[in-house]
């Protein structure tokens, strides 16, 4: 029998009862597959140099300014409502993370991503890929236009559903340093009903997931604005999936 929402969240609620608060939980039951995806054994070090050898380059020069639109389409305008993501990104000291490779990618309006795994019975747009990269300026500030991704489904449990979220991905000073997170919007009510981001079981720490609403940052009759900063290190660091190495 499929474990229903309500089993779901009584797990999630027993589980934040007995936690400290501390580090995310890498194995958290109510999300099922961290019971197999998770490490059970001591991390390894290994030879950086040795995937170098096979990770991709790129130059200040190869990523374009239009990358960061990602409503910008051949042949018409991707469906759904404009937004704008902008923040900061710093170093745990407060100071900015120049020049820093930043990389999103998304489902669109109607929940659903532009690949081929994903096949679950909602449109796709062909006017929108989901996917943008920049550089952050000397102040460590990124910012991306896009499309607020809808919510979709996912096979966790019965009538399980992701809340609408950007995944984000950074790099240090080379390709072995990536960082991958993802970003939430406010006031989303699938958030508490969400065993991924309950994982995190410090609700500070799972604040600082959450955008806020920019109205600054908001365009007349055009988009919306939302700004998310994100810490790299020390007490306030944004959390930062683990790394599969």
């Amino acid at each position: 029998m499929t474990t229903s929402q309500h089993e779901i969240s009584d797990e999630i609620a027993k589980i934040h009862a007995d936690s400290p608060g501390g580090a995310p939980l890498l194995d958290f039951p109510p999300y099922r597959s961290t019971l197999l995806r998770h490490p059970t054994k001591e991390p390894r070090h290994v030879d950086p140099e040795g995937a170098e050898l096979l990770a991709p380059v790129f130059g200040h020069s190869d990523v374009a300014p239009v990358e960061a639109d990602l409503t910008v389409q051949r042949g018409g305008d991707p469906i759904g409502e404009r937004i704008r993501v902008h923040g900061r990104v710093l170093d745990g000291d407060g100071r900015p993370v120049r020049r820093q490779l930043v990389e999103i990618w998304q489902a669109n309006a109607a929940g659903r991503y532009s690949h081929q795994g994903d096949q679950h019975p909602a449109p796709l747009d062909p006017h929108f890929t989901g996917v943008g990269r920049c550089l952050t300026d000397d102040d460590g500030r990124y910012s991306f236009t896009s499309i607020k991704p809808g919510p979709y489904p996912w096979r966790n449990h019965h009538n399980a559903w992701r809340p609408a979220h950007i995944h984000f991905s950074l790099f240090g000073t080379d390709f072995t340093q990536r960082l991958i997170t993802q970003m939430y919007f406010p006031g989303d009510q699938l958030l508490a009903l969400d065993p991924i981001a309950q994982s995190i079981t410090d609700p500070a720490a799972l604040n600082r997931l959450i955008a806020a609403y920019d109205h600054s940052r908001s365009e007349h009759e055009w988009l919306l604005g939302y700004r998310w900063d994100i810490v790299l290190t020390g007490s306030h660091a944004t959390y930062l999936e683990p790394s599969d190495d």
